[in-house]
Order: C-alpha cells, then structure tokens, then sequence
C-alpha cells in the first residue's frame, strides 16, 4: 500500500535545549510524520519564531518539504533604464528607494532627489548630534540616505501584507547584504550597524541601472503645468527646476516644509491621528528576566522584546518600536526642540532596552487642545517638543523621570544610568506632557499600571521615562486616489510611505513604495502605446 501523500510544510516546536542543525531537524520531522529520514524530501527553513507565553519558552519552526523556490532573490531585478528620467522621487528612504526600483524593473528612468547627505557623511552629522547637540536641520536621524529608520534599529515587522508584496522588499534587501535571516525570522531585524551598508548597495546597484541620485538637494516647490493643473516638476533651494511627468513625495513623516511647499500648490491636506508620549528605558536583564523568567541567561536566547498596548479613557496607550538591547538616540530635525527615538545594532547587546510608550492623539483631542485645520497635529508636536527641550535644560539632554515617580505624579531627583548619549535631566516629564494641553501624563499613569500587572516589575526604581517621542507617525495625509494613487487634486503628484500618511515602518513604506512605482510605469506605458 502506498505511503499517503506528504504534506508541503509542517511545524514542529524545540525545547532551549534542543538540537536545531539540519540533521535534528529532519530527524524530528521525520518523527512528526511517522515516515523515515530517507523517504524526506528536501526541507528548509520557511519561517522561525520564539514563543515565551505562559511562561515556557521554545521556539517554533515552519518547515517546507521539498526544495526552496527557484526563481532568485528579488526577482526581477532592475534593468537599464531608457533616459531621459521622466519621473522625480523626492525623498531617498524606503518609499523612495522602492519606488525607483520597481520603476527600473520596467526599464523606466527616474532621478532621486534627497536633501540629506549619503549614510557616510550622515554618520558625522549624528556624532555632532549625539556628542554637542548640534542639530542639522537637513541631516539627522530622520533625514538623509535611506530614511528614519537607516539609523534608528532597522525592524522590519509590519501589517501591511494585504497592501502589498511584503515578502518581496524582503528579498530585495537581502539580495543586497542583509542577513539571510530575515527572510525566516518571524520578527526580523537588520540593525542600525548592517542596515546602512544595505541602503548603499541598493544606491549602487540603481547607479549601475542609469537611476539618478542627487544629495544636498533639498526642493522648495512643486511646479504645476499652468491650464491643466497637473505636476510639470518641482524648483530646488538653489533655484534649478527639473521637469518630470511624474513626481513622487516619499518625504518621511518629519518633513514639515513638505507639508507647507505641497499646500502652497494647492495640494489637499488633512490632519490624521498619531501618538505621543515618551521612551521608557530599562535594564536589559530585568526585562529578560519578566519575560523569560527561569529561562533568562540561555545562550539560544536573544534580548528579550515585549508587547503591551491597553486602553484609558478609549484611547489607545501602547509600546512602540521596542528596542531590546538598544540606545535612546536624539532625533530632533529643528534646533530648539527635543524628540527622542530608540535604535539597537544587529547584536542587540546594549545592557539597556528601550520602547516608545505612547497615547494614541485623535482629531478630538487636536479640537480640545484648540488646534484646528490639517497643520493641527504638528503644531501639537511643536509645542511639547519645545517643552521638552526647555525641560532638558539645552544641548538636546532630555528630561526624565523614575516610573515609580512618574506614577506617583511627581518629579526625580535623581535618575539611573541611561544609554542616552546627550544626557539625562531629572525632573518631571509629566509636566512636559501635560504641556500639550490634553491628559496624556495621566492615561500613560493609568496605563503603566496595567502594564506592571502584566508584566511584574515593569514600574519599577530601575526604569526610566525620557521625553519626548512625538514622531511615532505622521500627523498629516495627503488624500490620493485609491485606484491610481495620485493625489487627489494634483494628477501627476504620488504622495507616497509615512509623510504622505499611508505607511508606518520601514517595509510598509517600502511596499508603497513598490506598489506606486508599478503604477507610475502602467501609466507611462499606456500614455506611450
């Protein structure tokens, strides 16, 4: 009687302690099927996660049975395109970069405009930011090649698979240096120390194609055709116009003059919900030891992360971009004004782990603090984030406080050691938020409770809460066709990733920006037949 047929993937779990080399793992699934070792096809990796729930930790493994899929990484690749360039993409971060190169797949030239520098000398601007608090308006943590998140942890966990082909950047990136790890990792990560050695390759391998990049570009107007009211291009600082069929705005969620320039042509605007609150810091081996309780210290085991969202007066109160064994990082863009991010390099060995623990801000709360109108959410930003500065005391030190105290509703006189290179200024941060004109200090007390009961000895002496996080998401939308995904008033203009109000992360700008570059092609494809 014929074995039955074999299914194409299984999964099967591994104990802390459990072999996991090839041969231990077909002798498990070999097990698992109730066949021989010999009567397996060949198998690979297809997805690996860690699960610590209920407190046992192991790790489930995805097994495909048969050999991995033929076709390349990345496939198809780009290809030389034909110039001139007719399209310009204003912006050089994941939107950007995957748009040019979904547009070169199609043999389709553009020219990359970015008002930052290339990630080597962006690294000096940082130094200055880190060790002098010298913020350059044009090169920072959120501005110059690669985008926000090149310098600031490269995770690269999204939602956003029904908007796009996720597993396709994926592959993109990892056909251009990133570890191979991360097309299994059910979390994967590249880190701040790999990710800019990626963006270069994917720079270079666009430069080989014909595809135009410009740095130190910074564009100040979109130029509209007069009568017809469609994009003809867009003017730079130093008055040098470049016309394009198509422009692309894929500008990060920080690029407030974006905002200004795309009104003034008369683009529709529109506030849009986003968060605020503050970094929460603390050790890296008490977080493993709450998440991974008898297990922590394993040497399979990686720095711990968490997950914690509740929700205080129906509004969301959450962790965002966890950083397990990372560095809080200044990530003002405007001189006079303190934001602060989390990044971790590809070891995630910082003694320290970080995470966003922000309110969720709705249209209401923007009419309750008395800002009306599509700039609402922005100017919200301004006003803690020059709170925050003031509080810190200058050179971009960030006011702080023990979550004990902040719970308790009152200021620090003292806070522990923290990865922030600035430096810490002990006070109280709820004054800082309350200086938003909305209860956010309180949802977050309330909410920090919770959490500790979740998570016993989350509020504790040892952890630390540094203001403020304020560029979670962008506060504004740039409305755009849902079919042709141009903007709605303006045909021809692609706002595009975070600062258009359509991503939130590094692969969900990245698919959008594949998805508007496929699109900008059809077009020119049919405009030409």
């Amino acid at each position: 009687m014929p074995n039955p047929p074999l299914p194409e993937e299984i999964s099967i779990e591994l104990g802390l302690d459990d072999a996991d080399d090839d041969a231990a793992l077909r002798a498990r699934a070999a097990r698992v099927l109730g066949v021989r070792e010999q009567d397996l096809p060949e198998l690979c990796v297809r997805k690996r996660s860690l699960d610590a729930r209920k407190g046992r930790v192991r790790f489930h493994v995805l097994l495909g049975l048969g050999p991995p899929p033929a076709a390349p990484l990345g496939d198809p690749p780009p290809r030389e395109v034909e110039l001139p360039a007719r399209v310009v993409i204003v912006g050089d971060g994941p939107a950007g970069m995957f748009a040019a190169y979904a547009l070169a797949r199609r043999g389709v030239a553009s020219m990359v405009l970015d008002r930052g520098k290339p990630v080597q000398p962006r690294r000096r601007d940082l130094k200055l930011l880190n060790q002098q608090g010298l913020v350059d308006p044009d090169s920072n943590y959120c501005f110059g090649e690669g985008g926000a998140g090149t310098f600031s942890d490269g995770k690269l966990y999204t939602r956003s698979h029904k908007r796009g082909n996720v597993r396709d950047v994926i592959e993109v990136l990892a056909l251009h240096g990133a570890p191979s790890a991360i097309l299994v990792e059910a979390r994967p990560h590249i880190g701040s120390n790999l990710l800019p050695q990626v963006v270069t390759a994917l720079r270079e391998h666009l430069e080989r194609v014909g595809v135009e990049l410009r740095f130190g570009a910074r564009v100040t107007e979109l130029l509209v055709e007069p009568g017809r009211r469609a994009v003809a291009g867009v003017r730079l600082a130093d008055g040098t116009e470049i016309a394009a069929q198509a422009v692309v705005l894929a500008t990060g969620h920080s690029a407030r003059d974006v905002f200004e320039l795309a009104a003034r042509a008369g683009v529709a605007l529109e506030a849009k919900p986003f968060a605020l609150g503050v970094r929460i810091e603390h050790p890296q081996p008490l977080v493993n030891q709450i998440q991974y309780g008898k297990a922590a210290g394993h040497p399979k085991l990686p720095a711990a992360a968490y997950k914690l969202v509740a929700e205080v007066d129906r509004r969301g109160v959450f962790s965002f971009c966890m950083c397990p064994g990372g560095w809080v990082v200044p990530a003002s863009t405007e001189p006079g004004a303190l934001v602060v991010n989390g990044m971790s390099l590809s070891r995630r060995d910082s003694p320290f782990a970080n995470s966003g623990l922000v309110v969720a801000v709705e249209l209401e709360d923007l009419a309750q603090a008395g800002l009306t109108g599509p700039f609402a959410g922005v100017e919200l930003q301004r006003r803690i984030e020059r709170a925050a500065f003031a509080a810190g005391g200058g050179a971009l030190a960030a006011p702080a406080t023990r979550a004990t105290d902040f719970v308790a509703g009152r200021p620090s006189s003292s806070v522990p050691k923290s990865s922030y290179v600035p430096g810490l200024t002990a006070g109280d941060v709820g004054a800082v938020l309350d200086g938003a004109g909305l209860p956010i200090a309180d949802r977050l007390r309330r909410a920090l409770r919770e959490f500790d009961r979740r998570m016993r000895g989350y509020l504790s002496d040892e952890a630390v809460l540094i203001g403020v996080e304020s560029r979670t998401s962008c506060p504004v939308r740039m409305p755009r066709h849902p079919e042709t995904l141009e903007a709605v008033d303006l045909p021809g203009l692609y706002p595009a990733g975070e600062g258009a109000g359509f991503a939130g992360g590094i692969v969900s700008a990245a698919v959008d920006g594949l998805r508007i570059g496929e699109q900008i092609a059809a077009r020119l494809s049919r405009a030409s037949a």
